[in-house]
């Protein structure tokens, strides 16, 4: 089934990272275009994928993760601004109907990226 979906690992604690805002935009426009704004559950995935079946269309997109934000809620001590705070992953959609999944791995130091299956 298409779909587009992601997760984010806390590598601080070595464990998902729960209620983490994340935001997905399309960079085909003008403008970039907000499709859909979602939490991370307990398990660091959203509830549903981002984009399913006939919405899985080829083009630009940008996820940002406002990493920040969790890293402060769990009262770890942060720079003021932090280092990383609110996260951008640009990255394509090649095919119409196909799956991807842009998972991003992060510390309040550090992130990474990959297309995961």
């Amino acid at each position: 089934m298409a779909k587009l979906s992601t997760h984010i690992l806390d590598t601080v604690h070595g464990r998902p990272a729960p209620q983490v805002k994340v935001e997905l935009f399309s960079l085909d426009g003008a403008a970039p275009a907000l499709i859909v704004t979602v939490l991370t559950n307990a398990d660091g995935r959203t509830d549903r994928p981002l984009l399913e079946g006939a919405a899985v269309r080829r083009g630009r997109y940008r996820l940002v993760f406002h990493v920040g934000e969790y890293f402060r809620r769990l009262g770890l001590a942060l720079p003021d601004p932090p280092f990383v705070d609110v996260v951008p992953v640009d990255f394509g959609i090649a095919e119409d109907g196909g799956s991807y999944h842009v998972p991003l791995v992060c510390s309040p130091w550090t992130y990474s990226t990959y297309r995961g299956s």
